[in-house]
Order: C-alpha cells, then structure tokens, then sequence
C-alpha cells in the first residue's frame, strides 16, 4: 500500500469518526416538529450547490448528453448500477434481510458475467429487482433516528445518520475499478454527469413546480428515506397536540337537539347540471407525477440530490 492510499484510507477513517462524533453531539438537536435545525446555514449551502449546478453541472451534463448516444450513456449507467448493487447487497445482509441479500448476490453475479461486468443489465428481465440500500438505511433499520437534516457542499441533503455512510458510497462507486488517482478522478466525474444528464427532465419539473425549492427538496427527502427503510410501509406520524385546545372549554350540550339542530333532510337539493364537490378536487391527492421513463419524478428528481457517489 502506497502512502497515498494510506492517507485516503486515513482521510475516510476520520471523515467516519468526525462524523459519529457530530451525529452524536447533534442527534437530539432535531426533534419531531423540527427537523431542521440547521436551516439558516442550509439555506446557503443550497444556494451554493444551486449556483454550481446553474452555471456548471447543468450545462455540462446538457452537453455531454447531446454528443453521448444513449446506448453508451445506459452502459455506464448499468456498470455503476452493478457496483452500487454490491454495497446494497451487504446491506441487505447487514439488515438481516438475507433472502434478499441472497437475491441481491445473485442478480450481481449474473451482471457481472453474463451482463459484461455490468454493462448490460441482464438481471432485471430475470425478475431479480435492483436492490436500493445504504448504510444510512441499515442504521435506520436498527433504530437509529436520522438526527438534524444537513445539506452538504457538492454533495446535497443529508442528516447526521445518513452522512455516516458517505465514505462507504463514494468506495462502491465507479472509482472503484481505477488503479491510479487519476482514474479515479476521470470515472468519479464522469458518474456524476452521466448521473446529471439522465434527470435533466425532473430537475427542469421541480424549477416548475416547486415554489420554495429548498423545502420541497427536503421533505421529499425525508419522505422517500423513511420509504427506504420502511420498505415502502413508514408508520403514520403522530400530529403533535395542539396545546391552545386544552384551555379551550368543551360547549355546553342544548337543551334541545332537534329545536337547535337543523334538519340537513330539508336543505334543498344541487341545482340540475350540477354535481356535488367531492372532497379530493378541493384538497388535491399528493400523487406524484410520473416521468417518461414511468418512475415517479420525485423519487427520480430525489436518486440526484441524495447521490452522493
């Protein structure tokens, strides 16, 4: 091992220490109705990484999807799909899931062979789903709460629970197959743009939609992570009580319900033509909208802004 890989090694090493330390020092910071301790010094960071991607990643990952034909740019989108598939799979295992960690084994195994390492994905029309896991959702399976949400530089949102697994993500990454610093650098930047490139559509949609980005960002965050863990089945929140209803008295009981209360029987019927308002056409379902390639934009628009490979 040469003295650069020792220091990388030792430069993660304490990036995860420094990391457990924060998230323990923090961790009751954030609590139920505030998520967002931090939100000041968020705020900027966003506005940060909104300017970097305006003025460099969007037009560079524009360009390079111009001149790149698809065929090669679902290559690599595959190849490092394969490699990400094997840290899932530890996951999967460290969950305790082992029939789908035993799944996850199997479905790299064929990529990686009969899919030339990666570069077709052969697995998925074999019905072997693609595992999505990380160390931030292993923790969370155990029960460790996700702590302040955070937004890193380059890197977007996060919490404190999820930010020690950052290390681990940027090892499973396509930098894994380099041999020399600079390999590394060349397919760490090039996953970055291929992975920009392909969700020009969503982020295009969210400027659209969003009227305060930055909290549109974060709840779809914190949404699609509690999906993560709970395998698509997160517990209801409890609503915290309003603590103004208690000094609220309850209203006396009349001494007449019919003398009191109107008869709803005699309220005259809609005018002809005209069909009564249903409850969802005033408060709107939160259904998400669904992008061209059939995935819900906002878990698509969310793979970019959590991505920290």
């Amino acid at each position: 091992m040469t003295a650069r890989y020792r220091f990388e090694a030792l430069t993660q090493s304490c990036v995860l220490a420094g990391s457990l330390i924060v998230m323990g020092a923090m961790q009751g910071c954030a609590t139920q109705q505030n998520r967002d301790p931090l939100e000041s010094w968020n705020r900027k960071v966003f506005a940060f990484n909104e300017s970097l991607d305006a003025n460099v990643l969007k037009p560079v990952a524009t360009g390079y999807k111009a001149v790149t034909p698809e065929p090669v740019r679902n290559a690599f989108t595959n190849f490092v799909g394969n490699i990400k598939d094997a840290w899932s799979t530890v996951n999967l295992f460290l969950q305790g899931r082992f029939k789908d960690g035993t799944l996850g084994v199997i479905r790299f195994t064929v990529n990686s062979t009969f899919g030339l390492v990666g570069l077709i994905d052969i697995a998925t029309p074999m019905q072997l789903d693609k595992p999505n896991e990380d160390f931030g959702q292993t923790l969370g399976v155990w029960g460790v709460k996700p702590g302040a949400y955070i937004v890193w530089p380059l890197l977007g949102p996060s919490t404190l629970r999820d930010s020690v697994g950052i290390p681990a993500d940027f090892y499973f990454s396509a930098s894994i197959v380099g041999t020399y610093p600079r390999e590394r650098n060349v397919l760490t930047t090039m996953q970055f743009i291929n992975l920009r490139a392909n969700l020009l559509a969503a982020t295009n949609l969210v400027d659209d939609v969003a009227l305060d980005k930055y909290a549109f960002i974060r709840d779809v965050f914190f949404q699609r992570r509690q999906n993560l863990i709970y395998e698509g089945n997160p517990p209801e929140e409890d609503e915290p009580e309003d603590p103004r209803q208690e000094s609220v008295p309850a209203p006396a009981e009349p001494a007449s319900s019919s003398a009191s209360s109107p008869d709803l029987s005699l309220a005259p019927p809609p005018a002809a033509g005209i069909a009564p308002v249903a409850a969802s056409a005033v408060v709107p379902a939160r259904t998400p909208v669904v992008s061209g390639s059939g995935v819900p934009w906002s878990t698509t628009y969310s793979d970019f802004v959590t991505s920290s490979n």
